[in-house]
């Protein structure tokens, strides 16, 4: 089957383990030929937010097409912030898809696709959300305008020749629901997850070691992790100044990812702790290498794609707790923060390094059940499954 994937609502970033990285792959290891078409928006090697110079064409190693494209001539900036495409129903009909999976539909050139339906009625469409009031719809622009009449005008002509919409979190189920109007029995959940393919060729004797001796670090020691993007609504501050005041001296923690101007400060000052190592941008498969090897990882804020790759990789985890968020839980292999404090994330790390017997418990689900629950063979099967 030819299954094109839309990702022109937000940014694509080649060689990534997004979803919208791991589901082409994981839809061409089960057989299928598939493209991505794909916005100019994309991360640097820095992991921040950047505008590719034009539009390109590539295989992925992974096997699968990405085809990069510009924003429509003349009114550039307008369509750059409407998305507006260049050529998008040229390269749909040289594309030719059985299957359309659109990463969230807010994209003025959702009109093209409306129009390619009726033209196509064949073509089997699916539709994904990563969009909730928490990372998105904040202002009132956003939400009034945007999402409560622009996109929910498109959500009613899109129900129609829509098989399944899917939220990534039972919160983006519900925004998928109150913002869109979208009926619940057209919606299902559709986790985000870790790449089993690549995690299954990981050694986590070898990694742990390797990590040590990176970092001068004991194997008795009990090494916490935590980062991404480090800004303050990821609240990683608070895990870092936590383990400053623990003063344990088989604690440490390693911190991954790019600093936001207006938390260096704030920082630089807690790197100070001997007991905190900061080893800047991770690549995906990095992450995962440290995620395999470290004892617990903690994520105190918003929400990420990291959370489900730690608990699919099988580590403890401590995660913020909010509502509609909470299927990170798959038995008992985390606990949730309830405060913005780092007391609390302290209280909850030395209450694991105190009782061994219930980190031990935290551990075996972890390891029994994370991967089962987030691995993306599964999502990837599940995310074109027709309606029964």
């Amino acid at each position: 089957m030819k299954i094109v994937h839309l990702c022109l609502s937000n940014f694509y970033i080649d060689n990534y383990s997004y979803q919208e990285n791991m589901l082409p792959k994981y839809h061409v290891l089960q057989g299928h030929e598939v493209t991505v078409i794909a916005s100019l928006y994309s991360f640097d090697a820095n992991g921040l937010p950047c505008l590719l110079e034009g539009e390109s064409t590539h295989r992925t190693p992974d096997g699968f097409k990405v085809i990069r494209l510009d924003y429509r001539r003349p009114l550039y900036k307008l369509n750059r912030f409407i998305r507006i495409y260049n050529n998008l129903k040229r390269v749909l009909e040289a594309e030719k898809p059985d299957l359309l999976f659109i990463h969230d539909f807010s994209f003025m050139d959702i009109r093209l696709i409306l129009k390619y339906a009726r033209k196509h009625p064949h073509v089997k469409i699916f539709v994904d959300c990563h969009t909730d009031y928490i990372n998105s719809a904040r202002t009132w622009l956003s939400r009034n305008v945007f999402h409560h009449i622009v996109w929910r005008h498109f959500a009613r002509r899109l129900n129609p020749i829509v098989l399944k919409y899917y939220g990534v979190t039972p919160l983006r189920c519900d925004f998928l629901h109150d913002a869109y109007r979208i009926p619940r029995e057209q919606i299902e959940l559709l986790v985000m997850g870790v790449d089993d393919e690549a995690l299954k060729h990981k050694d986590r004797a070898a990694l742990r070691q390797r990590l040590c001796e990176s970092h001068g670090l004991r194997p008795t020691d009990f090494i916490v992790s935590t980062g991404g993007k480090i800004d303050i609504k990821k609240n990683i501050h608070l895990v870092m100044q936590a383990v400053a005041e623990i003063r344990q001296p088989h604690l440490k923690l390693i911190v991954f990812g790019t600093v936001a101007p207006e938390m260096k400060a704030l920082f630089d000052e807690l790197l100070a702790s001997d007991a905190i190592i900061h080893i800047g941008w991770l690549s995906p498969d990095q992450i995962l290498d440290l995620f395999v090897a470290s004892d617990l990882v903690v994520f105190p804020g918003t929400h990420s794609v990291l959370w489900e790759q730690a608990v699919g990789v099988g580590v403890p985890c401590l995660f913020k707790h909010w509502d509609g968020m909470t299927h990170v839980d798959v038995g008992g292999n985390c606990e949730f923060l309830h405060s913005d404090s780092a007391k609390e994330v302290r209280d909850r790390i030395s209450g694991l390094l105190a009782d061994p017997e219930k980190y031990q418990h935290m551990k075996t689900v972890a390891l029994e059940r994370g991967l089962q629950a987030f691995s993306y063979s599964h999502i990837a099967r599940k995310a074109i499954e027709l309606p029964a």
